[in-house]
């Protein structure tokens, strides 16, 4: 395959595709109906503890982020600095939550010029409504994050290279390269993106040395983020070989692709199976009509699957559908490319028959998003969205900016939105060692602790909208609080030293274990493995000093 192929790869599709203005009219109508349910629902799924985390981050100097994200907690900044523009504003989770929809809805129109150019307009069109139906693209629209920034960030790098590649030009290779550092700076699977690309490169056999140089300056350019990429997978033992407690060989890893592909589509065992079989007719006709097209979605799927196989997970990491977002348009591609095929089957229901099918799969989509993530759809129980807010307001009215928060709980961030004077003091949950560096570095005496236990949270067993009071003992040492299912838990005097915090934490983690809050054992490992570490820490301490 040589350049002049990838032009006629990508040249003006047949005369049966559909005309530009229907195209974009379709495409119109898609970006719409997306948006406007991204608006309508951008407050009704509750807060999240990783929205929590963006913004009490997003507190600090602008410095102060780059280095927590850089040096302590790892991965990629975009989303942060995202987080520290809002708080800069004055916005609170409804405006991060903004960023995400408008990231979203942005994407619809750049996947559907990305897909035209690699199957045609009737293929990209029936694919962005796939795309458009799909629980990845509708939750991670009001969810605060940085996962419709990473699809939308990717897909302006797919759409970019294949332009450069068919016409070349410097501008066009210097817009390329940005949208590549872009891509890696949203999420650390941006590598996988570009080893993508870069292979895509190699098999297309398309202005290789003039690729040899881009890919050259992504490399140095993105060295920061390589550097908090490893930050990252040293914080959950990520590294090279088999034997990971998540994934622990292929096997794993295809039932983790086959369960992202029900959430890129309908996750319902029928409806996936029927799905996979479209993708893979499609996926047929791909290779016969535009083999570079189909080498391109080949790889964006056979890359993060090798790499998977291949790396070692530790217990903290758990690969999601939702890291693998960017893949989202080619199975939607390959999928409808499939959904098309029906109508050469029956030439008399050549527009009729992928239509229905089309429309039963995203009334399909549409369900399966309902079931994933009800509140979406649902909203949050008014009971709890009022326990919630009282919980904040007497959190907020009762702070002390030297609190210490256990975890980013989302009432800490309701009752920072009352009250700027809330503390930013949090030790992280999920991390023992950066929990006991969080402790250590805070200036002394510590202030109170605070734990928040929430029996609605759909990591328990049984998630119920009401929670018994319950008082650590000693009882003098601690003051509790009930708000419909929160539990709220604090020392009536300050903690002063990293290891009475410990202690007390346990303490409190005992009684979440008494209720059967999910998190509570997993907390309550944090804070043992936290005291181990301090144990160590002290040791080297005095045998140092005693020198």
């Amino acid at each position: 395959m040589n350049r002049t192929s990838i032009s006629a790869a990508y040249d003006t599709p047949g005369a049966r595709d559909l005309e530009s203005r229907v195209f974009w009219f379709g495409v119109g109508a898609c970006t719409l109906a997306v948006g406007v349910f991204l608006v309508t629902r951008i407050t009704a799924w509750p807060p999240h503890e990783d929205e929590t985390l963006a913004l009490f981050v997003g507190r600090n100097s602008l410095w102060d982020v780059l280095g927590v994200v850089h040096s302590e907690r790892g991965g990629a900044p975009v989303h942060f600095l995202a987080a520290w523009t809002v708080v800069k504003l004055d916005g609170g989770l409804t405006a991060l939550r903004l960023v995400s929809a408008f990231a979203a809805v942005a994407s619809v129109p750049v996947v559907a010029a990305l897909l035209a150019r690699l199957a045609g307009r009737s293929s990209a069109l029936a694919a962005t409504v796939l795309v458009s139906g799909s629980w990845m693209l509708l939750f991670h629209g009001v969810y605060a994050r940085m996962y419709s920034l990473f699809l939308f960030a990717s897909a302006l790098s797919f759409l970019a290279l294949l332009y450069v590649l068919q016409r070349g030009g410097l501008l066009r290779w210097v817009l390329w390269v940005a949208l590549a550092v872009l891509t890696v700076a949203v999420h650390p699977y941006g590598a996988l993106v570009l080893a993508a690309q870069g292979l895509y490169v190699l098999v297309a056999r398309a202005r290789v040395r003039e690729a040899v140089a881009a890919f050259a300056i992504v490399a140095l350019a993105g060295v920061p983020f390589w550097y908090s990429d490893l930050v990252l997978a040293s914080r959950f033992d990520v590294g090279v070989g088999g034997g990971g407690a998540k994934l622990s060989g292929p096997l794993d890893v295809v039932d983790y692709l086959f369960r992202t592909a029900g959430d890129f589509s309908a996750g319902y065992l029928f409806a996936l199976v029927v799905v996979s079989a479209f993708a893979a007719l499609g996926f047929r006709r791909l290779w016969l009509d535009n083999r570079h097209a189909a080498w391109l979605a080949a790889l964006v799927f056979g890359i993060p699957a090798v790499a998977l196989t291949a790396a070692r997970l530790g217990n903290a990491a758990s690969p999601e559908s939702r890291h693998l977002i960017f893949a989202l348009p080619f199975f939607a591609l390959v999928v409808a490319v499939g959904l098309l095929e029906l109508g050469e089957w029956r030439p008399d229901l050549r527009r009729a028959l992928p239509v229905a099918a089309l429309g039963a799969l995203v009334a399909a989509q549409v369900t399966w998003a309902w079931d994933k993530t009800p509140a979406l759809f649902e909203g949050e129980p008014g009971s709890r969205v009022a326990a919630r807010k009282e919980a904040s307001a007497w959190l907020a009215e009762t702070a002390r900016p030297d609190d210490v928060f256990f975890g980013y709980d989302p009432l800490h961030l309701g009752a920072w939105e009352r009250n700027q004077r809330v503390s930013r003091i949090v030790v992280p949950r999920a991390d023992a060692k950066l929990a006991l560096e969080t402790l250590l570095e805070e200036k002394r005496p510590l202030g109170r602790g605070v734990w928040v236990f929430d029996a609605s949270d759909t990591n328990n067993f049984a998630p119920r909208l009401t929670i018994p009071l319950r008082v650590p003992r000693p009882v003098s040492a601690f003051e509790a609080r009930v708000y419909g299912p929160f539990l709220v838990i604090r020392t009536r005097e300050p903690t002063e030293t990293p290891r009475a915090f410990l202690e007390l934490s346990a303490k409190a983690m005992g009684i979440g274990k008494t209720l059967f809050i999910g998190d509570a054992d997993i907390n309550a490992v944090t804070v043992s493995r936290a005291t181990e570490r301090l144990d160590d820490y002290e040791s080297r301490s005095l045998s140092t000093s005693s020198r």
